[in-house]
């Protein structure tokens, strides 16, 4: 007779086994969807996080910029551009390309006569990114260059389409470097030297004492001669020749142009001539930053929308106009009253879809006071 063992395995039965996954599924699920949640949540804030530290670097500089509207050209400036049947324009670089909506920007003028001023305002000179809200604005800025003491040279019109810049201690007596200053750069210094596609200021004079006449002259440069003579006579230079992109060079002109000051004297400042657009010719739009006649670089992208407003002034009549999209030009006023530029939309989405599919997206709405435009002091010092 043998013996048979009466001790069961230990272990789960099926039923048991199936109550033991289902439990474990749901718990695993539920892990998985926190687990995508959490993915998803820090994907949408790092993502959020990079747009707005894009947004902020290209607030910041747009609005420093037009902070500076007209610094150095004194206030309510308005130089007279080269006046004949071509008229100076904007928006365009040394490859010949222009970027204005794909065109270039010709200067405002009064009655045939163009005009810089410190803004000009670009009412619709963009292209259109959204139907619902029409085509987009540009603004451009004027303001001179203090990186290079420029004006401490002594410049004088040598030909219609040549400037001579002599050294400092060369004659005439009144070209002289500020105190602190040991040496100016050279003028075809390679860092911040001259380079075609700089706009120059220049401030002429004829004659001297109360007969003398004065005619400021704006005018791109297109060479820069090298260093000649021997100290203290050393000189540079530099040729404004015709047929410049920015057409400021015209030896027709009937006025405000080189020609029209042949062998006058004075000082030059660089101008920076500053066009902030956007450029849809690429996938995702970009807001982009052009100086003067050099290559515009970009700003920031994925850009949805940019749309300025302007506040204006008529002192002579205590005229005011405010939330004006064209710069007040529909109303007879001149760019070089408006007193505040309003940022209607700067608006940027991100440049990567979210998890469930849509972009996050940022808008700018300030204002910034043109404080070298046109300011009164309302609190003069003194009786």
């Amino acid at each position: 007779m043998s013996d048979r063992s009466t001790k069961r395995e230990s272990g789960f039965s099926l039923l048991e086994m199936m109550i033991a996954m289902a439990l474990g599924t749901v718990v695993l699920g539920a892990a998985v969807g926190l687990y995508s949640q959490g993915v998803a949540a820090t994907f949408t804030v790092s993502q959020r996080a990079e747009m707005q530290q894009d947004f902020r670097a290209a607030s910041d500089m747009l609005t420093k910029d037009l902070s500076l509207a007209g610094a150095g050209l004194g206030n309510g400036v308005q130089i007279g551009l080269p006046t004949t049947a071509t008229t100076p324009v904007y928006g365009c670089d040394q490859s010949l390309k222009c970027y204005i909506n794909g065109s270039a920007a010709a200067y405002p003028k009064q009655g045939v006569v163009p005009y810089l001023y410190g803004l000009i305002p670009g009412w619709k000179y963009g292209p259109t990114l959204n139907g619902t809200t029409g085509p987009t604005d540009i603004t451009t800025v004027v303001y001179t260059d203090t990186r290079f003491l420029v004006n401490s040279y002594c410049a004088k019109v040598t030909s219609n389409i040549t400037v001579r810049f002599t050294v400092p201690g060369a004659a005439p007596a009144t070209c002289a470097l500020p105190a602190s200053v040991a040496a100016p750069p050279a003028v075809n210094d390679l860092v911040v030297g001259l380079t075609p596609g700089d706009l120059m200021l220049f401030s002429l004079t004829n004659g001297v004492g109360a007969g003398a006449t004065y005619s400021p002259v704006v005018a791109e440069v297109t060479a820069v001669g090298t260093v000649a003579g021997v100290a203290p006579n050393q000189y540079y230079d530099v040729t404004f020749a015709t047929a410049d992109v920015l057409k400021m060079n015209q030896t027709t002109a009937a006025s405000g142009a080189l020609t029209n000051v042949p062998n006058w004297n004075g000082s030059a400042t660089r101008i920076l001539v500053i066009t902030y657009y956007i450029d849809n010719s690429i996938t995702p739009p970009r807001l982009m930053r052009q100086v003067s006649g050099h290559a515009p670089m970009p700003v920031a992208e994925n850009v949805a929308n940019l749309q300025f407003t302007y506040d204006l002034y008529d002192s002579n009549t205590g005229t005011v106009k405010v939330n004006q999209p064209d710069g007040g030009a529909s109303s007879g006023f001149t760019p070089s009253q408006i007193t505040k530029i309003n940022i209607l939309h700067m608006s940027m989405n991100s440049t990567i879809k979210g998890v469930k599919g849509g972009y996050q997206g940022m808008d700018l709405q300030t204002s910034v006071s043109a404080r070298d435009l046109t300011y009164t002091n309302g609190y003069p010092i003194g009786p």
